[in-house]
């Protein structure tokens, strides 16, 4: 079985943008350079306003509480995880449980980590069936196509023989990044001519990937909005016609969700998951210009494990989501 959970990544190049020279190979630039992961998520609003909130030496009081809710509910948190932190930290502290605020702070991260500890799933290659397939949906906009090609790099370094299906027939465009990204990452991708049926393609790409022996085939389809019921009644059909060929693809079914949505994300997440069944989530865009509490939010409210989440442009910005190391960059154990 393979699984991709808590990766050493340092070996990866810094980025695989289509748009830049072909480098796939190159060494990482100089850390210094550029923002690390944790910087991108420290940035986000959440991180931000509960670390100067914090900061700020305030008073061990109701008032910190309510300062607290409005931050969580301002970032996203949504009103179901931020009730549920906020009413457990004030019992406690009714309770004189917290010697001084430190106390409280440190208390609220362990808070955060066991709210994401249940979505906390790697996403795992059994040995069989092969190929194993990567059904990617989501709205336009939230970075399906980029994810999937970070995906199928990362795949591909550890020997895995991975293709791609270029499903997102309603988009051009879409089908010739996805070919940039095959290039680029040395990787076939199935396509047919502009206004394919999506369905149509993705069975052709999986009996060649059949054919070839293929590890993994990452299908992409079209970017669709969740209320669009004809084409997420597309998803369901793109998923029986897999079946002909195998009966238990796709074996995972990833939703790409943009950051800045906030809680629109949620509204996705059950959409989607109605239409189609997800297995996993991917977030993306969890850098400075997000607010950073969404991710809370699905935990509380979806329960569909996060595999990756996205905090920039270069592949190491694509990392396997883990709670604690999430939780640390956005409130580091030193701030109160």
């Amino acid at each position: 079985m393979f699984r991709f959970f808590k990766r050493k990544p340092e070996n990866l190049p810094a980025a695989i943008n289509p748009s830049e020279p072909a480098t796939p190979d190159a060494d990482p630039s100089p850390a210094a350079a550029t923002p690390t992961w944790r910087d991108r998520l420290r940035g986000s609003l959440l991180g931000r306003q509960v670390s100067a909130l914090f900061s700020s030496n305030p008073r061990l009081d109701d008032d910190l509480l309510d300062q607290l809710e409005t931050t969580l509910l301002t970032a996203d948190v949504g009103v179901k995880a931020t009730t549920d932190v906020i009413d457990d930290l004030r019992k406690r502290m009714q309770a004189r449980e917290f010697a001084d605020v430190p106390a409280l702070f440190a208390h609220l991260r362990g808070q955060l980590v066991a709210m994401l500890r249940p979505i906390e799933k790697p996403l795992e290659l059994p040995d069989t069936p092969r190929p194993f397939v990567v059904l990617v949906v989501g709205v336009n906009g939230a970075g399906k196509t980029t994810t999937i090609g970070k995906l199928a790099k990362w795949m591909k370094r550890e020997g895995l023989d991975v293709m791609l299906a270029a499903g997102d027939t309603f988009r051009a465009a879409a089908v010739e990044q996805l070919k940039t990204w095959g290039e680029r990452n040395h990787v076939p991708v199935i396509a047919q001519g502009g206004g394919a049926d999506s369905a149509s393609v993705i069975f052709d790409a999986l009996a060649a990937a059949k054919s070839r022996g293929a590890d993994v085939l990452i299908a992409d389809t079209a970017g669709r909005l969740h209320t669009q019921a004809g084409l997420m009644d597309e998803l369901a059909k793109v998923k029986r016609v897999m079946g002909k060929l195998d009966t238990t693809a796709p074996h995972e079914t990833l939703l790409v969700i943009d950051g800045n949505t906030g809680q629109n994300a949620l509204n996705q997440a059950k959409q989607f998951h109605q239409a189609v069944g997800l297995s996993g989530l991917v977030v993306t865009k969890l850098d400075g210009t997000a607010k950073g509490g969404v991710v809370f939010a699905l935990a509380r409210e979806i329960g569909v494990p996060i595999r990756f989440i996205g905090v920039g442009e270069g592949l190491l910005d694509l990392r396997v989501f883990d709670a604690e190391e999430f939780v640390d960059g956005l409130l580091p154990a030193t701030n109160g």
